[in-house]
C-alpha cells in the first residue's frame, strides 16, 4: 500500500487571507494523522504566502508519522532542514515566483549541485527525494546524483487522464520500470485526485507515496476531512 502524505498548504492559505490562526496548521495536521494519513507535506515558500517559517518548527514539534518538507534548495530551505531534520526533503527545481511546482528538475543540468545537496541531506539522517518527470535522463540523472526517491510529477497524467487513460499513464510505467531497476523509491504527487488515484496506484510499480494538497482539501469541503482521507486510502490499498 502506498502511504498517503497530505500537503496542508491549502490550510495555511486559508489561514493567511484572514490573518489570526484560523484554522490553525498544526491541529489540521494532527487531525489527518488522527484520520488516517501517514505523512504531512509543507512547502515553505520565501514569500511565507500559505506554510510560515514558523509553521515549518510547529509541525516538527507534533508530527508523528512522515514529515516531509518540499522546496528548492536554496540557503534558506537547506537551514530550515538541517534544523527539524524531517523524515524526508523533496527537491523542487522551481523558484519563488513560481505559484507552484509544475516541472521536474533537469538532473544533467545540475549533477554537481545535486550531488551536494544529496549529500549534505544524507548526512543529516534525512531522505532525499527530487521532482522528475517521466524523461528517462533524468531518471538516470536522479540516480546519478545519489537520491533516495524520485517523485513523479503528475501534472501531464491528470491533463490526460478524462482523454485517454492508457495513453496518459504509458509514460509514467516506463518512468518507474526504470526507478525500479536503478533501485530508485518512487513517489508522486501534482493534481492526483480520487478520479484518477486508483488508476495511478494500480499502473504504478512500487509506489511507495503520493502527496495531495489541493484535490483533497478541496473534497473535504464537500465531504469532510475524515472522509475524504479515508476515501483516498481506499483507493491506495
Amino acid at each position: 500500500m502506498a502511504k498517503l502524505s497530505v500537503n496542508v498548504n491549502k490550510i495555511a492559505t486559508i489561514r493567511n487571507a484572514r490573518g489570526g490562526d484560523v484554522p490553525n496548521v498544526v491541529q489540521v495536521a494532527k487531525d489527518c494523522e488522527r484520520f488516517g494519513a501517514e505523512g504531512i507535506t509543507i512547502h515553505p515558500r520565501p514569500d511565507e504566502r500559505h506554510i510560515t517559517t514558523k509553521d515549518v518548527y510547529d509541525l516538527k514539534k507534533v508530527v508523528t508519522t512522515e514529515y516531509n518538507i518540499e522546496g528548492y534548495p536554496d540557503e534558506r530551505f537547506m537551514k530550515l532542514i538541517e534544523e527539524t531534520r524531517p523524515a524526508q526533503a523533496t527537491l523542487v527545481p522551481d523558484g519563488p515566483d513560481v505559484l507552484t511546482s509544475n516541472a521536474g528538475w533537469d538532473t544533467i543540468k545540475h549533477k554537481e549541485w545535486l550531488t551536494k545537496i544529496c549529500k549534505q541531506l544524507s548526512e543529516w539522517g534525512v531522505r532525499s527525494s527530487i521532482f522528475v518527470d517521466t524523461d528517462h535522463k533524468n531518471i538516470e540523472g536522479a540516480k546519478a546524483v545519489g537520491v533516495d526517491r524520485i517523485e513523479l510529477y503528475t501534472g501531464p497524467y491528470a491533463d490526460d487522464y478524462e482523454k485517454d487513460r492508457d495513453a496518459a499513464i504509458k509514460e509514467y510505467v516506463y518512468a518507474a520500470e526504470l526507478a525500479n531497476e536503478l533501485g530508485l523509491g518512487i513517489n508522486a504527487g501534482h493534481d492526483l485526485s480520487l478520479d484518477n488515484l486508483a488508476f495511478f496506484k494500480q499502473s504504478i510499480p512500487n509506489l511507495k507515496e503520493v502527496s495531495i494538497g489541493h484535490a483533497l482539501i478541496a473534497d473535504a469541503l464537500y465531504l469532510g476531512l475524515e472522509t475524504t482521507i479515508k476515501k483516498y486510502l481506499e483507493l491506495l490499498k
